[in-house]
Order: C-alpha cells, then structure tokens, then sequence
C-alpha cells in the first residue's frame, strides 16, 4: 500500500489531510470520520476552521512599486519628465519642482482608478459563488463550493465543474482532465479498488478539482481542499499571467504615443522658430514647457479603465455578470445574437397542455391514460427539494404534476424499482430509464418524437408526425413516450443501443411554456438597434417559430431549418448573410459551434447563448458567449465571457446597451480631453510667432491647475453620463472603428477648440487695450502694466475654465440635443463643475494662491464677458448637432 502523507501544516498555518485516498474505502472513510449520510453541518464548520476556505491561493498583486514605475514610465508621464528637465535647466526651480509634483499626483491618481477598476472585476465573484452538490446530515443540498472540507460526501453530475479532489464511493463518470493531464478525450472514473503502483492522476477511482464532468452520475469523498489539492499545488508553482489591457485601451495608448510625439515635434519646430526671430533662451524653454504641459491629458487611461470597471458593476447589478473588462467594449458592437429558446425566451416553467395516444386523439381537458402518465413519471430524474417541492429540469417537472402522481412519494418509489438508467444525449435527443415490476422489467423512453419514433415499432410515423405538427402549431414542446417490456428473468440491458430498440409508442405530450414578458420589447429594441435575433434550438421547428412569432423575432421575415444538423456550410453561408431571422431547430451544440464560427467568418460581432457543458466550444467561439448563471452548467459558465444571473433574453439587450454607453462615454470623456489642448496651446503659439512683442497670456502653472485641478472631477462624471436618447436605434458601430476618429477630431479641435482659444484670447486682449497695452510694452515685475497683465493672465485662465463648462455640456451628447439629453441627469458632472468653478475662484481671490499661480483680482465687467463663454461654446456645438440631424432627416425623407 503507498504510504501516507502526513502534514502537521503548510505555509498558511493550515492543517492538511493525511489521509491517502488510494487506501481502502473503509479505511479512508474511518480515517476522514464520515460515511453515507455524509458529515453533520457543525462538523463541516469546525472543519472549515481547521482547513481554511477550499480556494486555491489566489495569484499574488502585482507590487505597488511596480505599479507606480509603470505610470512613472507611461508616455504622457514622459512628456512632463521631459517639461520639468527643461525648466530646472532654464533655472525655473519653482515650475520644475511643481511639474515633478504632477507626476506624482498622477500617478497616485492613475493607481487609486486602477484600484478601483480591480475591486470592481473582483467584486464580481459574489455574484456567482460556485455551487457544489454535497450530503449533510443526510440530505443532500448545495453549497458554497469554498465551503467544502475534507470528509464531505459531494454529488457529481453531468456539467459539474468538480469542486475538490476526491475518491469515489460509488457510481461511474466521465471526466475531461485536460487541464491537468493535456489529454483531450474524457476518462472514465468508476467506485473502484485503486490500481497498484498507478500515478495520483491515474488512479481510476479520483476526481481532481477544477476539473469537469462530461457524462455520468456518482458520489464522492472529498479528500483535499483548497491549496492541498493538485490544482493548488500547480497553481502555487505557476506565474502570475500578466494582465492585458482591452483593445480601447490598446488603442488610446496608441494615441498617448502620437500625442507624445506630436507635442515634442511641435516644441522643437516652435523652438526653432522661437529663436530665429529673436526669442530669449528662457522665454523659448517657458514656450516649450508650456506646450508639452498643455498637451499632456492626465488621467487619460486610468479614466478609462475606471469606465469600463463601472459598466461592468451597472451590468452586473442588471443579472449580467462580465468576466472581462475588454467585454464591456465588444458588446457594443454586437450586431447578432443567437439564443436558446427554453428559459432564455421563455419562463422555462413547463405545464403539461395536451396529450395524444392512439386511442384517444388529442386530450386537453383530462389527465393522461394511466399506462402514459407512468412512463412519463418513470422516464424521470426529478427529486424532493427541502422545501417539499420537486427539484429537477423543469420539463421533467411539467410530466411528474401533469401525470397526476404524488410527487413528493414519487422520487423514493421510481429509484427503488431503477436498475439502469440512460441519461438525455443531446445528439440522439433521448432519454431512457430501466424500471423493475415484478418478474419483468420495463423500459422506458421519452425524446424528440423523430427520435422516438425511429427505435419504435407499429406506429403509423407519418400520421403521428402530422399529429405532431398540429401540437407545435400551437406553440407546445412535444415529447414522444414509449416503452418496451422485457421476457421475464431477462437481464437489465447494458448499454442504451440495446435498451432502445423496438419500442411501442404510448402516445405524445404537449407541453407548453410562456414566453417571459420582457422578451418582445427587448427583441423589438433590438430590431429597432440594427441586431438580429437568431433562434438556435433543439426543439421542434414548429413549436420555436411559435415561440419566435410570440416574442417578434423574424423580421422582416423567418426561416425554419426544420434539421439543423443537415445543412451545409454553402447553404449556411447563404442563410446567415440573407435578411431573415432564423430558427435552427432540432440543433445539437455542433450546430451552435457551425452557426458561430460562419458567423464570425462574415464579420458579424456575435453573442451566443449555451447552459450545458456541450455548448462549451459555441460560447468559446462567439466574440460574447453567454452563460445561465441558473440552468446553466459549470463548464458553460467557464467557458462564456458574460454569465445572466436571470436566465433572461432582455438582460442581453440591456447588456448591449450598457455596452454602448460604455464606449460611447468614453469618447465623450476623450472629446472633453481633447478639446482643451487647442486654447492652451494657442496663447503659447500667439507669444511665440509675436517674437515675445505679446506677452505670454498664461501660465505653465495655470495650465497645471486647469489640466490637474478644475479639468479632472468633470472628465470622471462624463465617464458615468446616462445613455443617449436612440443609442439604441441606431446600427451597431463596426468593430474596426477606432475609439477616436476623424469627426471626432474635427469637433474637438476644429469647433469646441477654436471657439474656445478665440474666446479666451479675446477677453486676455480685451483687458490689455483697456489697461492701454500696446505690442512690446513691458509687462514685467515693476512695469506699469504688470497688474493688468496678472489680470489679463488670470482672465485668460477663467476663461478656459469657463469654455471647460461650455465644452462639458457640449460633450454630453453626439447626436441629440441637449434639452432630450436634460440639464440635471447627470448630477456628478454638475458636482464637477461646481467644484472647478469654486477651485478656480480660490486660484483667482485667495491671495496665497493668487502669488503662487500669478493671478489677480477680476473685475465686474470682465466676469460679465466670461461668464457667456459656457453659452457659446456649447450654442456652437448645439447648431452644429442641429445641422446635421436635418441634414440626416432631408437624407431619409420619408422620416417624420
């Protein structure tokens, strides 16, 4: 016998299970103190105590040093690393040393958005605790898989994602230990004798954690938990996977990087210029400085990540749980959805509607024949939940109440009179069971009725397929029920081929569930927002265009592929690229697989619905696989990237729009960024080409408090800015458009940023004239006009800040108008303003920071002028947005 492993503790100060699993079941169930009934609830909590929590040790943070060197090294930081050089070089100390400063209070702002952004992908995990089968105290119930303690008698099942390493007492499954081994095919695992001298992962009696169950039933003892299994132990050996940034944030770096470059060569030509007509060294080097400080946006990607984070947390407060940051981004470009009809579109609460058998025709109002409502309970895995209720695939539920059978005496009954079982293949779409009465045994069987009616014998399969028709007409699943009963003394068959073979037909049923009443608006919001819906189904034909017709999907029309696992790829190619909406009916997961990659082939963004462990490859393949975070399996949820905590079609929709917002605030946020570089460049630009006959009209310093001060609070609210009104009627986005294009530069620099740098240089004009300024007066420290020029600058700089309001509101909407957009929904960004007007009017009056900033006292009139900037600034866009949607109205004119 190998010997055992014994461990008084580990690094945690956790004590490990000595038992070895490979010994005798009697002795390993002595050794873990637990037998049939499982362990007592308070023994399970002082296990819990004693072994820790069953999580393997979660990856280790990546360290704040190197955190923070990442944001010291990013290519904006560079930028100001470059600024602050040439101002202690100039032998301006005090900007140098407040430029060093904003690098610094960037990156402890980047690292708290990041921060936050982590929090709100872990948070996630609360959503959707993992759930493992187990028998306590003798009933068998879920729990937290993190829960689990060595000793624990689990359940596995078909679909189960295996929650601990254990040894099983009795049952057989099918198991994919590729994770752990490489090897593609299940194994087998049966309640066997361990195999002398065979490697841990080898033993034909062990299930290994994190692995997944493919097929089967069994029970288990759970051996090892948490960091003491052989996913902990590889797990605590590996590295830590770096984290990868989203394709918008790809792509804004990539723009971070142009900025860089853009600002630099802009310095070096201005700095050329500068000289050439006579500029002095240290006004060249403040000219330069200013330039790269004013093209610098702070917060630029930590904002962004902080977008993402909170479209993730609004999702998941919805019933849709993101698995993924980048997720958030590619659902607003979905423009297909391919769904499962039961439970997705419909309530998935079956109620038996109607049967049929020969001699009675179509029944509605009565309760089955006895013969049929038997094998309709027998053909069955339902069980008692604790409340008294049935627990179990809510179809089986529907035959059980509508049989007319006790059901809470039902369960004990039916498995004590079991001897085999043949549980639902997807792909011949049938279920069988093997029930003993008497001398004889019975088979049972129940499936698709093509299915059915295949392994039977005497039935007129043309009549009763018409018969079948007629049922899903009415919108009714339709199961056929049969058996088939066994010589006396005959032996229970051993695989399904020979249990499933001549079978008499005792007649259908019709069950009938009702769509769930959010579905046929989301469906008509998505028609309304260019996507289409796709039907991909294992039921009949009839019954899903029922269904469809129901709930609004087949516009502008619908086709039924009647045998979805028969069309071809040239034939599918030419379904998908048509203009119907389709059911794939009688699907297996292969065709979802099919229907999946033709689409991506295409070039349609598609979001996949699945919940068994077959529909693994279809989500692993659609761009938003989507998971049922109720009837889903393990193996689903792991395999999607956005699980629906409801089971609900509408939360898709909801999704997609969340999605859209999402990278529609993000744009917002950069156009907001953007718009600003132009009226802090251009005072630089007017002192430079003036060969310094006009005098700087702002400061680094200032453009260091608008860029870090006033500009920050109302960037972060315009990452939470409400949906815009007909964000979802208009077509999805192509997934190649870049987060920043060319309209969007045009707006930001050609209009809001125009406007903005002639309104700011106006007022900074208007205050010298006044003061009697003429170009080439002195305006320095001791001049006459000194104090109007502190003036001028300050001027200069509350007018930016003023444009920032203008440009904020503007910035709120692409297409609407702000009156449907409303003033006051979005209260954070009217927090925002608030605060930067209070900031800059602290800068303005307050005289500790009137000497460090440069600024001085404004005037009534001069208030009067700023005060209207936020009006025409955001009157300019609103006349530009007007414009186009009446161009956009003459250009669809049988639009009201």
């Amino acid at each position: 016998m190998p010997a055992r492993r014994h461990h008084a503790g580990t690094a945690t100060g956790q004590a490990e299970p000595s038992a070895d699993p490979r010994e005798p079941l009697p002795l390993l169930r002595r050794e873990l103190g637990t037998g049939d009934r499982g362990l007592s609830a308070r023994e399970a909590a002082r296990r819990l105590a004693v072994y820790g929590p069953n999580q393997v040790r979660r990856r280790e943070k990546r360290s704040l040093v190197r955190l923070l060197t990442g944001q010291l090294a990013h290519p904006l930081a560079l930028l100001l690393w470059g600024a602050g050089a040439l101002a202690f070089i100039a032998g301006m100390a005090v900007l140098g040393w407040a430029i060093l400063a904003v690098i610094l209070i960037n990156a402890v702002f980047a690292l708290l958005q990041e921060h936050q952004a982590e929090r709100a992908v872990e948070a996630l995990a609360a959503y959707l605790p993992e759930q493992a089968h187990v028998v306590r105290d003798g009933r068998r119930q879920a729990v937290e898989a993190a829960a689990l303690v060595p000793g624990d008698l689990i359940v596995l099942a078909e679909g189960d994602k295996i929650p601990a390493d254990a040894r099983l007492t009795d049952g057989a499954v099918e198991v994919d230990l590729s994770m752990l081994t490489g090897e593609s095919a299940p194994v087998e695992r049966v309640a066997a004798p361990a195999r002398e001298g065979a490697p841990l992962l080898r033993e034909p009696n062990l299930v290994f954690s994190g692995t997944t169950c493919t097929g089967g039933e069994a029970r288990a003892i759970v051996f090892a938990t948490g960091g003491h299994t052989e996913l902990g132990r590889i797990a605590a050996l590996s590295q830590r996977a770096p984290r990868r940034d989203s394709p918008l944030e790809v792509q804004v770096k990539k723009v971070a990087w142009l900025i860089a470059a853009v600002a630099v060569g802009m310095g070096a030509v201005f700095l050329l210029i500068g000289a050439l007509v006579g500029l002095p060294l240290r006004d060249a080097l403040m000219f330069a400085i200013g330039l790269l400080v004013a093209n610098v946006p702070e917060g630029l990607l930590p904002t962004i990540t902080l977008a993402l984070a909170v479209g993730v947390r609004v999702l998941a407060k919805q019933g849709a749980v993101v698995k993924r940051l980048s997720a958030v981004e590619t659902l607003g470009s979905t423009n297909v959805i391919c769904t499962d009809k039961t439970g997705t579109l419909t309530q998935n609460r079956m109620r038996l509607q109607a049967h049929w058998t020969p001699e009675t025709g179509i029944v509605t109002t009565a309760a089955p024949p006895p013969a049929l409502a038997e094998a309709m309970t027998e053909c069955t895995t339902v069980s008692v939940a604790e409340s008294g209720g049935l627990q179990g695939d809510p179809t089986e539920i529907a035959l059980v109440e509508g049989a007319g059978t006790d059901a809470a005496a039902l369960p004990a009954a039916r498995d004590d009179r079991r001897r085999a079982i043949f549980r639902f293949d997807a792909r011949l779409r049938l279920m069988s069971t093997v029930g003993q009465h008497g001398d004889r045994l019975t088979v049972y069987a129940k499936g698709a009725p093509e299915a059915v009616l295949a392994r039977t014998t005497g039935a007129d399969r043309a009549a009763v397929m018409a018969i079948v028709d007629d049922l899903a007409r009415r919108g009714l699943r339709v199961l056929a029920v049969a058996v088939r009963e066994l010589p006396p003394g005959g032996e229970v068959p051993e695989r399904r081929e020979e249990a499933e073979t001549g079978l008499r037909l005792l007649g259908l049923v019709g069950l009938y569930d009702p769509p769930r009443p959010q579905v046929a608006d989301a469906v008509r919001r998505c028609h309304d927002a260019g996507l289409r819906v796709h039907i991909v189904t294992g039921d009949n034909g009839a019954t899903a265009a029922a269904v469809a017709a129901e709930v609004g999907i087949g516009v502008p029309r619908l086709r039924v592929v009647a045998e979805s696992e028969e069309v071809h790829d040239d034939a599918l190619d030419e379904l998908l690229t048509g203009d119907a909406e389709i059911v794939f009916a009688r699907s297996s997961p292969e065709t979802k697989l099919k229907v999946a990659d033709a689409l991506r082939a295409h070039g349609r963004v598609v979001a996949m619905t699945g919940d068994g462990a077959n529909d693994a490859p279809a989500l692993h393949q659609a761009h938003i696989g989507v998971a049922m975070g109720r009837s889903g399996t393990d193996v689903a949820r792991e395999a999607s990237t956005m699980v629906l905590t409801d089971d609900n079609f509408a939360t898709i929709v909801s999704a997609i729009e969340s999605g859209r917002r999402v990278y529609d605030n993000v744009r917002k946020f950069i156009l907001y960024i953007f718009a600003h570089a132009v009226p802090e460049i251009v005072p630089f630009l007017v002192f430079a080409l003036s060969g310094g006959l006009v005098p700087l009209p702002l400061t680094v310093l200032q453009i260091l408090a608008i860029d870090l001060g006033t500009e920050t609070l109302p960037a972060l609210a315009l990452g939470r800015e409400p949906a815009e009104p007909g964000i979802m009627n208009r077509p999805p986005r192509p997934s190649s458009q870049g987060v920043i294009s060319r309209d969007m530069l045009i707006r930001a620099w050609g209009y809001l940023g125009l406007v903005s740098a002639a309104l700011v240089m106006l007022v900074f004009f208007y205050v010298l004239w006044r003061a009697g300024w003429h170009p080439g007066d002195p305006t320095g420290k001791g001049a006459a006009l000194h104090h109007a020029y502190l003036t001028a600058t300050t001027a200069t700089f509350a007018g930016l800040v003023t444009c920032q309001i203008g440009t904020a509101m503007a910035a709120r909407t692409d297409h609407a108008s702000l009156r449907e957009v409303g003033l006051a929904t979005n209260p954070l960004l009217l927090a925002g303003i608030a605060f930067e007007v209070l900031f800059a009017a602290a800068l303005i009056y307050l005289p500790p920071l009137q000497d460090l900033f440069g600024t001085a006292a404004l005037p009534w009139d001069v208030l009067a002028i700023i005060a209207v900037f936020p009006l025409i600034v955001w009157g300019t866009d609103e006349l530009r947005r007007w414009n186009r949607r009446r161009a956009g109205r003459q250009a669809r004119p049988g639009e009201a």
